[in-house]
C-alpha cells in the first residue's frame, strides 16, 4: 500500500499530503506537494532539466508518460506490489520524483530522506528498502562506511545514475557484491529507457525497459522512441555500438568528441583508461578529459585536476604513466588544476560550463 514516512510520520490519506508544516525540510515540502498535486489528478508537471550537458532548461512532463515509465521499471525488475522504496534525490529534480511516482503506481510503501552523501547512515536494518536510486557519490560513500555497507549489500535492486561510474567505483560495486544497475536516460525521456547490470565485463551492456524502441543516425547517436517520451522519436547525443534491438554499449557524447588531427577521440574513454594512474598520483582527486582549440591539431586533448596545483615532478611522473596507457594522440597535451569543478544544480558535473 503506497504510504509515504519521513522519520516518524506517515503521510497515506489525501488529506495528509496538505498539512505541509513550514519547519519541514525543503525536499519533504516539495514531495508531499507533489504528492499532493499527483493524487488530486493534476496531468501536466514543469520540470527542469539538470543542465550536465547543455543549458537547463523546462520541459513540460505529462502524467501518462511518468505511470509508463514506472510502469516499465516495475517489468524490467519484475517488482510487485508493497515493494518497499527508498527516496534519497531531491524530489524537486526528475530522479527524485520518479521514485515517488513508482511508489504511487506500484501502490507500495516509500521512506524519504535527505539526499546526502550517506543515506543509508539514517535507516535503520530493519527498514531497509529493497529498490533504491542512487548516484554514484552516495554509492561511493556508502561503501567506505561499514554500517552503510551493510545495508547496500541486502537491498535486492540499487540502481545508479546522473553520471556515468568510475572504473574504480565499478570494481568496488562488484568486489561487494552489490546488485546494481547503471542507467541511461534524460528528462525528456522521464527517467531512464535502459539499464545494465554492473558486473566485471570491460563494458556495460545495457538493455532497454519494455516498450522502448532505439535505433542510431548516420553518426551512430541513439533515437529513443517509448510511451514515457512521447509519440516522437527523440535524438540524442549518447553515441552508442547498438548490439540489438534492445542492447547497446554507451560509447559517449557526440558534443563532447574531441578531433584532434582528424583523430576522433571520446573524452570518457579516455578517463576510464587514466583513472587507475591519476589516483596512484593524485588520491581522491577528480579529473576530467576536455580540449583547447589547437593551431596544427584543431584541437588538442587537455586534462583537468581538481586539486590547488601540482609540482613538476609530479606532472613528469603522471605524463609518463598516461604514456603506457594513452596512444600518441589520447595523451593529454595539458595539464590545468582548478580548485573546484563547476557542477549544476543537483551536483552534476557541468562539462560546458568548464570549457566556457
Amino acid at each position: 500500500m503506497f504510504q509515504l514516512k519521513y522519520h516518524h510520520l506517515t503521510f497515506q490519506k489525501p488529506e495528509d499530503f496538505t498539512q505541509i508544516q513550514s519547519d519541514f525540510p525543503d525536499f519533504l515540502k516539495e514531495a508531499l506537494a507533489f504528492c499532493q498535486a499527483w493524487k488530486i489528478g493534476d496531468a501536466k508537471f514543469i520540470q527542469q532539466t539538470s543542465g550536465s550537458t547543455g543549458v537547463p532548461k523546462t520541459i513540460l512532463l505529462e502524467k501518462f508518460q511518468m505511470e509508463a515509465s514506472a510502469k516499465a521499471t516495475q517489468g524490467f525488475f519484475k517488482v510487485g506490489k508493497d515493494t518497499k522504496l527508498l527516496c534519497c534525490l531531491n524530489p524537486a529534480y526528475i530522479a527524485g520524483k520518479m521514485m515517488l511516482v513508482r511508489a504511487m503506481v506500484w501502490d507500495a510503501p516509500i521512506q524519504i530522506v535527505a539526499a546526502s552523501s550517506d543515506p543509508l547512515g539514517e535507516i535503520n536494518l530493519d527498514e531497509l528498502p529493497e529498490f533504491v536510486a542512487m548516484v554514484p557519490l552516495q554509492v561511493e560513500n556508502s561503501i567506505e562506511k561499514p554500517e552503510s555497507l551493510e545495508k547496500l549489500q541486502k537491498i535486492k535492486q540499487v540502481i545508479i545514475g546522473g553520471a556515468p561510474l568510475s572504473q574504480k567505483l565499478k570494481s568496488k560495486i562488484v568486489k561487494h557484491g552489490i546488485a546494481a544497475w547503471q542507467t541511461i536516460g534524460m528528462t525528456e525521456t522521464v527517467s531512464h529507457v535502459a539499464l545494465a547490470r554492473i558486473t566485471d565485463q570491460p563494458e556495460l551492456i545495457y538493455s532497454t525497459l519494455p516498450g522502448v524502441e532505439i535505433g542510431t543516425d548516420s553518426n551512430d547517436a541513439l533515437w529513443i522512441k517509448s510511451p514515457m517520451s512521447g509519440p516522437q522519436n527523440i535524438q540524442t547525443n549518447d553515441q552508442i555500438e547498438l548490439l540489438s534491438p534492445n542492447q547497446f554499449i554507451w560509447k559517449g557524447r557526440l558534443d563532447f568528441v574531441i578531433n584532434s588531427g582528424g583523430v576522433k577521440i571520446h573524452p570518457e574513454q579516455i578517463e576510464n583508461k587514466i583513472e587507475d594512474s591519476i589516483q596512484a598520483i593524485f588520491p581522491d582527486t577528480r579529473f576530467l578529459i576536455s580540449s583547447k582549440k589547437d593551431e596544427s591539431l584543431g584541437q588538442k586533448v587537455i586534462l583537468f585536476l581538481e586539486r590547488k596545483e601540482i609540482e613538476a615532478d609530479q606532472a613528469e611522473n603522471l605524463k609518463k604513466q598516461l604514456e603506457l596507457v594513452l596512444s600518441r594522440f589520447e595523451r593529454p597535451k595539458e595539464i590545468i588544476c582548478l580548485l573546484k569543478f563547476p557542477e549544476t544544480a543537483n551536483g552534476k558535473l557541468a562539462r560546458k560550463s568548464l570549457l566556457e
